[in-house]
């Protein structure tokens, strides 16, 4: 068997043509509905065929790609490339990007430091009342 065949299932081929960087992220993207075959929602074992149009929602865009070749085997980049026709519109730029304070989850509130250095690192005015005087004394 040469690793090519009439049909796959979806997670499978999203995985060997590098949507994916595994195949449980591949199938967790169809179960939570980020895939789309056709216009339809599917689950992981769905069949592909070459013609299919796949819509996947993944690291915070959209990939529209065209099944041009149905393979089961992880391969090459240079290869993966043929196996499909990108019709994704191109990425926002990175200047684009919101940046977002990140927290590890369960520490709580910012304290009054940490919530300054977030203001200045996304370029919010210090708040009346919150900037450093010296102190009279």
């Amino acid at each position: 068997m040469s690793g090519e065949q009439a049909s796959t299932r979806v997670d499978i081929w999203i995985w060997s043509v590098r949507l994916t960087r595994t195949r449980s992220i591949a199938s967790d993207a169809c179960r939570g509905g980020h895939v789309r075959v056709n216009g339809v929602r599917v689950k992981p074992a769905h069949v592909v065929r070459a013609g299919d149009e796949i819509r996947l929602r993944h690291e915070g865009r959209e990939r529209i790609v065209v099944v041009s070749r149905i393979i089961t085997k992880r391969v090459g980049a240079p290869v993966a490339a043929e196996c499909y026709v990108d019709k994704s519109p191109p990425p926002p730029p990175r200047e684009e990007a919101v940046m977002v304070a990140v927290r590890a989850r369960g520490a709580g509130r910012p304290t009054k430091r940490e919530r300054r250095s977030i203001d200045r690192l996304l370029g919010r005015p210090l708040a009346e009342g919150r900037d450093r005087r010296p102190r009279p004394e």
